[in-house]
């Protein structure tokens, strides 16, 4: 038994603890429907503990920049030692192949690496010219105070310590909700890397529950100053109402719609090769995640000869085998989900160019061609192994056709013509584009976000910076100043 399994509490000011909710949840393993762990479901009223406790911590953690560091450093620490363990739980929570279990811990020790660096900012000023004689301004940054933190199935470790750490490292204090799919691996193996690495009680707080039990709670609640969400766009916009209200800062990172751009000049090997990770990495359940492949006529036919060939290639099974690329879909919802896409394109008349097979939870690639850019299928996010390919006209034509949607997360353009690319890449209308490579893509230091309906707010560093602290201007009159009255 991994060891993680053992922690199926919640962690509520430094101690784990059961739920008080009435209600149990078992934790399955999305591969042969295992049972991972069973969990009692935190209340409303272990909710308000958590948060008020948070709130109570918060103040002096915000001031001692040395703990932080070191609690940070610890904590890092702790993942490296604990690599092995840490990859299996998100293996056998999440459905996660090798090549992403690896992909996801460097992504997280290397988000935590950089919140390392990001410690000093809180306290310290920036001075800036007055216009006043004698005068000099300082530009400071304060902790924002609580989070509310809640983290989605699918890269469950990192998108909940892309929020964590630098929350923490900017002096905050967080309440954080895993989604219970993936609870442990998201909440459990987070606050025992803290606690091990000697958090103060009540500064990382780890909820396992439900919205049934919550409510709007982790939206809305008094004690949290900004609410932090990955997840789908219905549930954001319900974020940013009922956090509105209340005139709560929020960082929301929502759906994506992703178009995977070949121009008439793109080099179709190297394209291919970018599509196969951009679209089957994680079994296609990343919100950056290739859901539109729209090519040019002249090249069409080759892409799609040579991408089918390579899906049909792609290895599925059991995603402890180190060489499977294609693990399970995270539930059997999904999955129904997943068929009915395949039914409606059925239905549509579309060329089914390579049909997937169902086995257990596991969905083989399923590849749509000439799919109508505007159709019901194309504005659905897929979230599986599902590839929609659109013909277009021309370069202008893919562009076009690539805007429309109501989403602006990732994209990526393939063009021999770095400057061409690079031009149409600044007529997407999406957060971030990638040239000469697939969409899914995050670092630490970049500037992370979409447009339209895929959030508000960015990450990387120093970006989220500003999202994460609140700014306070002092001056000093140095000499007395003359008033004109």
């Amino acid at each position: 038994m991994n060891q993680y399994q053992q922690l199926n509490k919640s962690f509520i000011n430094g101690k784990w603890v059961d739920g008080t909710e009435d209600t149990t949840i078992e934790m399955h393993n999305p591969y042969n429907m295992d049972v991972l762990a069973k969990v009692r479901i935190a209340s409303l009223d272990q909710v308000n503990e958590a948060f008020y406790g948070a709130r109570e911590a918060q103040t002096a953690w915000g001031k001692n920049a040395a703990l932080r560091k070191k609690v940070m450093e610890k904590a890092i620490q702790y993942f490296k030692n604990h690599k092995a363990d840490i990859m299996e739980i998100l293996t056998l929570e999440s459905g996660s192949t090798t090549v992403k279990a690896n992909l996801e811990f460097d992504l997280t020790t290397g988000v935590m690496e950089e919140a390392l660096t990001m410690v000093d900012k809180i306290g310290k000023f920036e001075e800036k010219t007055s216009m006043i004689p004698d005068k000099i301004n300082e530009n400071y940054r304060l902790p924002k105070g609580v989070f509310s933190s809640i983290a989605p199935f699918n890269f469950p470790l990192y998108l909940s310590m892309r929020t964590i750490a630098p929350a923490l490292a900017l002096g905050n204090s967080i309440v954080h909700k895993a989604d219970l799919q993936c609870g442990l691996v998201s909440g459990s193996v987070v606050a025992k890397a803290f606690e091990e690495a000697g958090m103060p009680s009540g500064v990382f707080q780890s909820l396992l529950t439900t919205p049934d039990a919550t409510g709007d709670a982790m939206f809305n609640h008094e004690a949290a100053n900004l609410v932090s969400f990955t997840g789908s766009t219905p549930v954001g916009r319900r974020i940013g109402k009922v956090a509105g209200e209340q005139l709560k800062s929020m960082s929301l990172e929502l759906g994506g719609n992703a178009p995977f751009c070949v121009l008439s000049d793109a080099d179709i090997d190297k394209a291919v090769d970018a599509a196969i990770f951009g679209k089957y990495l994680h079994q296609g359940q990343i919100c950056m995640m290739t859901n539109r492949f729209i090519v040019h006529e002249d090249v069409y036919d080759s892409f799609v000869d040579k991408f089918v060939a390579r899906s049909k290639e792609v290895k599925h099974g059991d995603p402890r085998d180190p060489d499977v690329i294609i693990g399970p879909l995270i539930n059997e919802e999904q999955m129904e989900k997943s068929l009915n896409n395949i039914q409606k394109a059925k239905d549509a008349g579309y060329d089914i160019l390579l049909e997937g097979e169902q086995i257990g939870n596991i969905l083989t690639p399923t590849v749509i061609g000439n799919v109508e850019h505007d159709s019901d299928l194309t504005q659905t996010e897929m979230f599986s192994t599902i590839a929609l390919i659109i013909k277009a006209s021309s370069d202008d034509d893919i562009i076009a056709k690539a805007n429309d949607t109501e989403f602006g997360l990732s994209s990526a353009i393939f063009s021999k013509d770095e400057e061409k690319a690079r031009k149409y890449a600044m007529e997407l209308e999406f957060g971030m584009t990638h040239i000469n490579d697939q969409p899914v893509n995050d670092e630490p230091t970049a500037m992370f976000g979409g447009m339209g309906q895929s959030g508000i707010g960015r990450f990387g560093n120093p970006y989220v910076i500003d999202e994460f602290t609140e700014g306070k201007w002092i001056s000093v009159q140095k000499r007395a100043r003359e008033f004109p009255f």
